[in-house]
């Protein structure tokens, strides 16, 4: 066996080789901030074994939803603009142990939560916007109501909120239903396999897998579902798929569970693949206001990728690491979307959660000054 020769810490390059090694290793665009899901010094974060946060949603004015489960699962409304900085625990959900999905309204939202008993949907009031959270404190928990479904026992795969946020469109591993959000009336839409995570099309429709071949796409306005609506190109699509909807672009991403990446055009064709993430599979993904996407991919201790338009490549951005509020690394995240200033709030699935958000690096000026 040939002797392997030693590294020359004397060579020029040595010093900048070292740093691209060690810094190059977590975040190296952008900042990241961990949120505990508390108020410091105020309330207590969620016990450790109970905060894998699975589930989120932003509602209209910049609030975070979410829900944690592990032992037991938790609801959590997060507030990070105005004179706020913080995550309340809204209360336990009896029976539960899972977030499968977060569905913010106009004046409520609904979750969609597991347990050993099958899936439940749990609704209440959205919060108002804390005047002050500086100078006193003001919030109390309210009750949550369980919403009754057609077949209880049966599990919910994922949920997400249709346009305009007047219907939440949740799939079970059985059946696609209709809920009302606000008068929280749950209806069947039709018999429909869950087969991994469902989004919001540019077109306004929610769309899921349909075996491995076609989408299935339903209209909550209309009230129609279409099985079979969109071909898929070859692709390894299973129940491990991601989205993310990009409103400003009329487009949808989808990766497949390869980590290749696909577009759903507004004319229902769907392209591609267009680009790879590094490592798969892809655990999350949202687009900031600029149409640049960002995501979380791999195993274990997963990476964050960027993707830019026009560009070939997917960029490995590195390890998730926050080093202010808390100062932790970030290994698995669940899900992901565009909070209200374009910002990407990160739902951490770990013993410990935290809500993380990433600021993602603001792209040099094209061109010369004015």
């Amino acid at each position: 066996m040939a002797k392997r020769e030693r590294f020359d810490y004397s060579r020029p390059d040595a010093r900048a080789l070292r740093d691209r090694i060690v810094h190059g290793a977590f975040v190296t665009e952008g900042a990241m901030v961990a949120f505990p899901t508390c108020f410091p010094a105020v309330t207590v974060p969620l016990p450790g074994d109970e905060s894998r946060i699975t589930a989120l949603d932003v509602a209209e004015d910049g609030m975070v939803y979410a829900g944690a489960g592990g032992r037991a699962c938790h609801l959590l409304v997060g507030m990070f603009h105005g004179i706020t900085g913080m995550v309340f625990d809204l209360g336990q959900v009896p029976g539960a142990d899972r977030a499968a999905g977060v569905c913010c309204g106009k004046g409520k939202f609904v979750a969609a939560v597991n347990g050993p008993d099958g899936g439940q949907l749990i609704t209440r009031r959205l919060e108002p916007l804390p005047f002050d959270l500086i100078q006193e404190w003001h919030i109390a928990r309210r009750p949550l109501e369980r919403l009754s479904l057609p077949a209880s026992a049966e599990p919910i795969v994922h949920a997400v909120a249709a346009a305009g946020r007047d219907t939440a469109v949740v799939l079970t591993e059985g059946r696609l239903l209709a809920v009302d959000i606000e008068a929280g009336s749950v209806r069947t839409v039709g018999e429909l396999a869950g087969r991994g995570r469902i989004a919001r099309g540019p077109d306004g429709a929610v769309y899921g897998l349909d075996g491995s071949a076609s989408l299935w796409r339903y209209d909550a306005g209309a009230d129609r579902l279409e099985r079979g609506a969109v071909a898929l190109p070859p692709g390894q699509w299973g129940p491990g798929i991601a989205w993310a909807p990009d409103a400003g672009g009329a487009l949808s991403y989808l990766a497949d569970e390869a980590g290749a990446l696909f577009v759903l055009d507004a004319s229902g064709t769907v392209h591609g693949p267009v680009a790879q993430v590094p490592l798969a599979p892809v655990t999350c993904m949202a687009v900031t206001f600029d149409g640049r996407l960002f995501g979380s991919a791999g195993e274990g201790m997963s990476r964050l990728f960027r993707f830019t338009p026009g560009e070939p490549i997917v960029a490995d951005l590195g390890v998730a690491v926050s080093v202010f509020e808390r100062r932790r690394y970030g290994y698995s995240f669940a899900d992901a979307a565009v909070g209200r200033d374009g910002e990407i709030v990160f739902a951490e699935n770990d013993d410990l959660g935290h809500v993380w958000l990433y600021f993602p690096r603001i792209q040099a000026r094209q061109g010369g000054s004015a």
